[in-house]
């Protein structure tokens, strides 16, 4: 393109196939549209000092003679653009400059998108036109005449025109094997590459499955623990377990429980029994724990003490592994009923705290009233600590009521206090180590 004749192309249309040149050319054009623009808008005013007051040519030339995009030399050379220019010409200029590349780049990837759109069509045809060509040969291959004849070639020589066709038949068969060679080939290179990739990846998502496996064993209970503290623990509803009132004693049945309206608990205690079997009573509701200098039962002088769990697997079939989850969430002056001997025993909050599981010592304490002390597991899906919710019985009165443990004799001194079930790998270390 030649800059001094307006851009007007050289040697007529030359199509060069550089890159480079079309690119000089185009924004060669746009900017000889621009100044026309620009000169377009000087002539319907004085624009500072300078103005121009020769009418100028369109943008587009009609002389046919010219090049479509051609434009006079004066437009930009003859007349300099002017020193001051006011907001309207300046946004003529730039939006000139925006229509051009908005202009260009529609066209540009339009025609992009036309050739992909079309270059895919012609490999789908390709392909389609080689299967019909094979299945057209295959066919014929499969109705070839199996009749032998004699002809005269051009030599004059009489030659098999059953071994002719046969020659050529197998021309064919072997140019359609060495095509479906191929195909197959390639079709089984790209899938080994796909399958090569996968794999890779089994490895990772299989050590990422087994290591989620571990930690859903291990872990589980510190999820679905929170969520059962406010979930009903017990079987009733929460609207048929009420407070009663504590003054009155009232006779109910034989069957030994725990009340405890506030958490929804209505569950049985499993009296008498030793301390090595507290874990399996545990299993089937809580268990009345006795050591030495905290023995009582209801209605003794003394601490009565119940444990239960707070937590356990997700997968245990103990029904009553979260039953003191929702523990911590008793306070001073909430009521505990405890049914023992066919009387109610009532028993109001007084304290909660949290202990080492070795602190025995912590149940044994010094009292001239009967206590209760309900123990379990904290924090929730753990057992790291114990903790301790202790309470005094209200109802009925205790006057003249006997010292707890007073007849009891050689009760073992435990190391430490009751725990939730074992987690998973924990059952397993202890059924190899025998504990």
């Amino acid at each position: 393109m030649d800059s001094d004749t307006g851009g007007q192309f050289s040697n007529g249309f030359n199509r060069s196939s550089s890159s480079d040149a079309q690119r000089r050319a185009a924004v060669d054009i746009a900017r000889q549209k621009v100044l026309a623009a620009y000169a377009s808008s000087a002539e319907k005013g004085p624009l500072g000092q300078n103005s121009y007051s020769q009418p100028r040519q369109g943008i587009y030339s009609s002389d046919a003679n010219k090049s479509a995009y051609s434009v006079p030399a004066t437009h930009y050379k003859d007349n300099p653009a002017p020193s001051q220019i006011n907001s309207d010409s300046w946004k003529t200029y730039h939006s000139a400059w925006q229509n051009y590349y908005q202009k260009y780049y529609s066209e540009y990837y339009s025609n992009a998108a036309r050739n992909y759109i079309a270059k895919e069509r012609l490999k789908a045809a390709r392909e389609q036109a080689e299967d019909e060509e094979i299945a057209s040969v295959l066919s014929n291959i499969g109705k070839s005449e199996t009749k032998s004849g004699l002809s005269l070639d051009s030599n004059g020589n009489f030659q098999n025109e059953s071994a002719s066709r046969n020659s050529a038949t197998s021309d064919d068969s072997a140019s359609i094997r060495d095509r479906l060679r191929q195909k197959i080939r390639k079709k089984a290179t790209d899938s080994a590459k796909k399958s090569r990739r996968h794999r890779r990846f089994i490895p990772i998502i299989a050590g990422v499955a087994v290591v989620l496996l571990i930690l859903f064993l291990q872990y589980n209970r510190l999820i679905f623990a929170p969520i059962m503290a406010y979930v009903s623990p017990g079987n009733a509803p929460a609207t048929e377990i009420e407070a009663l009132d504590p003054t009155i004693t009232q006779t109910v049945s034989a069957d030994p429980r725990l009340i405890i309206p506030k958490l929804n608990i209505d569950v049985p205690i499993n009296f008498n029994i030793a301390l090595s079997d507290v874990m399996s009573a545990m299993n089937h509701g809580v268990a009345h724990y006795r050591i030495s200098g905290a023995s009582a039962f209801p209605g003794e002088i003394g601490n009565f003490i119940i444990t239960g769990h707070s937590a356990g697997d997700v997968y245990s079939s103990n029904p009553y592994k979260y039953i003191f989850s929702g523990l911590e969430r008793l306070e001073e002056g909430d009521l505990i009923y405890v049914n023992y001997n066919s009387v109610r025993y009532t028993y109001k909050v007084t304290g909660k705290q949290v202990i080492e599981p070795t602190n025995v010592g912590a149940l044994v304490v010094q009292t001239d009233r009967p206590l209760i002390t309900l123990v379990t597991c904290t924090p929730l899906g753990s057992s790291r600590y114990r903790l301790l919710v202790t309470g005094e019985q209200i109802s009925p009165s205790y006057e003249g009521a006997p010292t707890g443990g007073s007849e009891t004799v050689n009760i073992d001194e435990p190391e430490e206090l009751p725990s939730n079930e074992p987690s998973f790998f924990e059952g397993i270390w202890n059924w190899l180590t025998g504990h």
